[in-house]
């Protein structure tokens, strides 16, 4: 598992979904959401994202589903899914750890909680690059990444790069060629981290319990 990675024979793909997350506690998630947003409505909307999240995750074909969690599980989580703990320090290690621990042979395709505009479809058109290609990149608009699918994981493709950094995308991607992995593309998505991403997201997927938390509490900007 923690070797060198290794690139596979083309075809068909049956990754494991994999979402790595934070309990919606207010006060620790969704943090520059305030003051536009209190506390504990920046954790409703974390919680409503989440929801989307693990929606779309729940509807789509996967081998197994795993949540990397950060605290306890609550209502919020669908049936289906295997529960692991994160561990590490940085973001780096925590989503070395998460490919880690949720490997199971398979291809593993991972995303966050922060763009609840994610799809079925999108995650379908994840798994199977993997069948192609021995990475796939899912570019974010603020210079992350909202995805990452590895067919053999590795944790040196993860550990050092920095992380929640306008460059964190672009070093990633570099980390991944450099190790002479095909890795194949999806389109950008918009994390939501600031309101004014709240309410972007939203407007792209009215139909979500995300939007709709952001309809109750109205649009907010942040005070002058």
């Amino acid at each position: 598992m923690t070797g060198a990675p290794a690139t596979g024979a083309p075809g068909s793909c049956g990754a494991d979904l994999l979402v790595i997350a934070k309990q919606p506690v207010p006060g620790r998630v969704k943090t520059r959401l305030t003051p536009a947003y209190t506390p504990a409505e920046a954790a409703a909307l974390a919680e409503a994202s989440l929801r989307d999240t693990l929606a779309a995750v729940a509807a789509a074909t996967a081998g197994r589903r795993v949540l990397a969690l950060a605290g306890d599980p609550g209502p919020w989580l669908p049936d289906g899914f295997t529960i692991i703990a994160q561990r590490g320090g940085g973001l780096d290690e925590r989503l070395a750890h998460a490919f880690t621990d949720a490997y199971a042979g398979r291809p593993l395709v991972l995303i966050g909680m922060d763009t609840p505009q994610v799809t079925p479809a999108l995650l379908g058109r994840a798994r199977r690059a993997l069948g192609r290609a021995d990475a796939v990149f899912g570019p974010a608009r603020d210079g992350g990444f909202w995805l990452l699918g590895l067919r053999r994981p590795a944790a040196a493709l993860l550990r050092g790069v920095p992380m929640s950094r306008p460059d964190t995308g672009a070093v990633q991607l570099a980390r991944l060629r450099a190790a002479g992995l095909r890795t194949a593309t999806l389109p950008e998505l918009t994390d939501v981290d600031t309101p004014a991403d709240a309410a972007a997201v939203a407007a792209a997927a009215p139909g979500g319990r995300f939007a709709a938390a952001v309809a109750a509490l109205g649009h907010r900007t942040v005070p002058a």
